[in-house]
């Protein structure tokens, strides 16, 4: 069955008539007709007319038609503009069964359309559709014929409706109206139940999409259909018993009576409900107590422990014989965000507890893997979800203004152990409160939450992005006379509807109406705070391009950090299938086309000039690849430096700030080859700083900074258990490959889920015991020890001055010799001196390095590289290219 419900394999009811002798024998099933496939398209005058995928959009079709090249290449994104103004129609014939015809109750099922069409079958509608977030469950039983049977969507412009919507919305404005210019985008999106990020956002193009972005089918039967089975495990901590609350949702032709069998056999837990099923689409809610002597393997997070699960087993019966048999995945876990008083601190602390321990949220903000949804495949979410859990990232947040993720995104969350923070689709915006805009809305956070509440990884809703902080700051320049309006619209939407659905609909997990926000601070200033940015309460959204973000005191010492990030080009090799020759300079057309934020490919020139030199080669194709890498550069340091310092202030207070328990970077992925925050390019190579996450998240880490002169390095354990630890912190020359000196300090005690100083000295004193040293001629490494003399975690690295000061650093004509091993391909390096920042790159042979854009303070070096298509020796040695820093000088 096309769009599964999660965790079951599909809908699976079945009635039996007459004389039946065993329950294996099945007299009658429902039966189902996939529409999904080959569909005709055609615009408004009828001008295009095309076959077209259904899963799919009008875009997609085009381009698979020929009649657009990609969409993606060059200025595409303004010179289809035209596609989304126009209107489209998809239409199918397809004949039905008897059996399917004479059955008592036929829905057609839309799993997703997208967005505003009105549904025809054989010239009657029986629907007219507004949001892309909702399933569209219609009853046709009546109109379906012997022959061919039509079906017909009509979609209207989502520009022009939106357009629309905003016109007869006349009263007052509802901000913003349309994006920045520099987004190139379209206006009044917060008017229409779609995308928000398909009108334009500072990181991707404008394609309001339309089509049928999900499955289409019909489903026929005598009885019953089990719409959907969610299960929500529930543990009492005063009786220490788990019990299941499950949930079905059943269409029924007609009332039946009978039982309903739940269990997990794993833990020996079983119980029988007798039941009316009544006629009609209703819900029913049975609940399960797990056996109290049963030990039940917890759910945890990556890095923490495992991701096991038990079969649920369910099963209905009607005077004796099986109407209903189903199977799904459970897992148990518990999940806790305290927000408590803090000895030493005012405010309130911020963190989760998941099976009640404290668990440090890292990783980052997940963005729609593309701009039409279609082309999302199952290996492009592996890809990037393994990207994650490859850089020790357990959480990631679903952005606000993308779409609730397919189920596959889930259920790969669940299998990896990656938490989700999951935002309901608002964002950056104010938004209309017209009942049929929140009946709409309801029914959308409703469908929502009963499909996705049973996955563990799922650990907070949060009602929006950025809306309350939007009010409180007054990001639109709302007249203070009119402020009255927008807050109670605010509550309307998010607190008096989305929260009360929320809260009913699982009791599991927490909720959050916005982020960031204050969290309980808020509600009680009235769900908007003065300061929804404050460090003493909830989570934080911060950014700063002017400030130097090699300096740690610039970035606020908040309890969590739910965004932050500084933006960097794509490689070469990314942009190359979309661009042109011409293209290929940092000042182009094409370039600026590209950027989307103000003022952004400056920002990234002047952040970099801070502490390096900037390319200057006369080779105009080198100076753009040497500014691309210098970007990356950039980006990945000043994220370093924010997220260790996010890192190293778990388990300190410090002038009333601190406790710091989240750090999710902006943002993993991109949705087309341009410059963003992402650390993952469009395609899924790794930027550089996805090769620095790997680090900066490790589970155990050494995070070394200066202040008034003197070196910390401090220890930081994710572990559960305690561990003794030292520092051992060695002095290079930036001229010399030999280590000047080594100092290590005494092993300390590092409990298991702390930052601990483990290292302290003055610089002045560092240097001079070290005989030949200054701050401009030497750089630090250093790393952890435990008693043995064994590293824990990785090593990291400290300068003591900007590079672009550095005395003696040098080109290091570093040299590479590709071979071929049993487990894939190693690339042995040498280098002839200190080399920062080196960047390996084999060009479009997609894969992936073990190591990357690292120092290099040894002769020799070797990485493993993991191909993703067949390559050789030879390929990989002629498209591998090496670059350090003092090579773009």
């Amino acid at each position: 069955m096309e769009q599964c419900v999660k965790y079951f394999c599909c809908a699976l009811l079945w009635l039996f008539f007459g004389d039946v002798s065993g329950l294996s024998s099945l007299t009658e099933q429902p039966v189902e007709l996939s529409l999904s496939g080959k569909w005709r398209l055609s615009n408004s005058n009828g001008s295009l007319s095309l076959p077209a995928e259904v899963p799919g959009c009008v875009h997609s079709a085009l381009q698979q038609q020929g009649h657009i090249p990609n969409p993606y290449f060059r200025f595409n994104d303004v010179s289809y503009r035209w596609i989304a103004l126009d209107n489209w129609t998809y239409t199918t014939m397809f004949t039905v069964s008897t059996q399917l015809r004479l059955k008592q109750k036929v829905l057609l099922v839309f799993d997703g359309v997208d967005t505003v069409a009105s549904i025809s079958l054989n010239g009657v509608i029986v629907a007219k559709t507004d949001n892309m977030f909702r399933r569209y469950d219609l009853s046709v039983r009546d109109l379906l014929k012997d022959g061919d049977n039509m079906l017909e969507v009509s979609l209207l412009s989502p520009v022009i409706f939106a357009s629309e919507r905003r016109k007869a919305h006349s009263s007052y404005r509802v901000p913003p109206e349309c994006p920045p210019d520099v987004q190139k985008g379209e206006c009044h999106v917060n008017f229409i139940r779609k995308e928000q990020s398909s009108f334009s956002w500072d990181w991707g193009p404008s394609f309001p999409t339309m089509g049928l972005w999900k499955g289409v089918r019909l489903e026929a039967f005598d009885v019953l259909q089990l719409v959907q089975l969610s299960s929500l495990p529930l543990y009492n901590s005063s009786c220490s018993q788990w019990r299941l609350e499950i949930e079905f949702i059943v269409d029924a032709a007609q009332t039946k009576y009978g039982q309903v069998t739940i269990s997990i056999p794993e833990v020996d837990s079983k119980q029988t409900y007798k039941t009316q099923f009544l006629q009609g689409k209703k819900k029913y809610n049975f609940t399960l107590h797990v056996n109290k002597n049963s030990q039940l393997k917890l759910w945890w997070p990556n890095g923490h422990g495992d991701q096991p699960f038990y079969h649920l087993t369910v099963r209905g019966f009607q005077d004796g014989f099986l109407i209903l048999n189903t199977e799904s995945k459970v897992f148990f876990r518990t999940v806790e965000l305290i927000q408590e008083p803090i000895i030493g601190s005012p405010g309130l602390s911020f963190y989760f507890r998941i099976n009640g321990k404290p668990v440090f949220l890292k990783g980052s903000n997940w963005i729609p893997a593309h701009s039409f949804q279609d082309q999302v495949t199952p290996d492009v979410l592996r890809n990037l979800l393994q990207s994650a859990v490859d850089a020790n990232m357990n959480a990631l947040r679903v952005w606000g203004g993308g779409v609730y993720e397919q189920d596959l995104f889930y259920d790969l969350c669940d299998e990896m152990g990656i938490m989700v923070w999951q935002d309901f689709m608002f964002a950056c915006a104010m938004y209309p409160t017209e009942d049929d805009f929140i009946q709409t809305v309801r029914e959308e956070v409703i469908q929502q939450v009963q499909r996705l509440k049973s996955h563990p990884s799922i650990i907070i809703w949060s009602g929006n992005n950025e809306n309350e902080a939007a009010l409180a700051t007054d990001w639109f320049n709302i007249p203070a006379s009119q402020r009255p309006t927008y807050i109670k619209d605010y509550l309307e939407l998010y607190v008096n509807n989305i929260r009360l659905i929320v809260q009913e609909k699982d009791k599991s997990r927490p909720f959050l109406v916005s982020s960031p926000t204050n969290g309980a601070e808020s509600e009680h200033e009235g769900w908007v705070a003065a300061n929804p940015y404050d460090p003493h309460y909830g989570d934080v959204h911060f950014y700063s391009y002017v400030l130097d973000c090699w300096d740690w005191k610039t970035f606020p010492r908040t309890r969590f950090a739910s965004e932050y990030g500084f933006q960097s080009w794509p490689s070469f090799s990314t942009l190359q299938p979309v661009s042109i020759k011409e293209d290929w300079s940092y000042d182009s057309h094409f370039t600026s086309h590209r950027q989307h934020h103000e003022g952004g490919n400056q920002q990234m020139l002047l952040q970099a000039a801070l502490h390096f030199n900037l390319p200057n080669s006369t080779d105009p194709l080198k100076r753009f690849t040497d500014t691309l890498y210098v970007t990356q550069v950039m980006q990945a340091q000043c994220v370093k430096t924010q997220t260790e310092f996010y890192r190293r202030s778990q388990s300190e207070i410090i002038d009333g700030k601190g406790h710091t328990m989240g750090a999710l970077y902006w943002q993993l992925n991109d949705i087309w080859q341009a410059p963003s925050w992402s650390s993952i390019e469009f395609g899924g190579k790794w930027k550089m700083l996805h090769n620095f996450a790997q680090n900066f998240f490790a589970s155990v880490l050494p995070v070394g900074f200066e202040e008034d002169d003197t070196l910390f390095v401090y220890a930081v354990s994710d572990l559960s258990h305690d561990l003794k630890l030292r520092a051992a912190v060695t002095v290079y020359s930036w001229t010399d490959l030999d280590p000047v000196c080594t100092l290590t300090s005494p092993l300390l005690p590092v409990p298991g889920g702390a930052a601990v100083a483990v290292f302290k000295q003055t610089v002045t004193a560092l240097l001079a015991g070290c005989g030949r040293c200054t701050r401009l001629s030497c750089l630090l490494t250093f790393h952890l020890e435990d008693s043995s003399g064994d590293r824990q975690g990785p090593s990291n690295h400290h300068f003591l001055c900007s590079p672009k000061h550095a005395q003696g650093l040098q080109k290091p004509n570093i040299t590479a010799k590709v071979q071929e091993e049993k487990t894939g391909f190693t690339v042995a390096l040498h280098s002839a001196a200190v080399a920062p920042f080196v960047w390996l790159d084999v060009g479009n042979i997609p894969g992936r390095f073990s190591s990357n854009g690292f120092l290099m303070v040894s002769r020799n070096k070797t990485v493993d590289f993991a191909a993703w298509r067949p390559t050789s020796v030879a390929e990989l040695s002629r498209s591998l290219t090496i670059t350090s820093l003092t090579d773009v000088y």
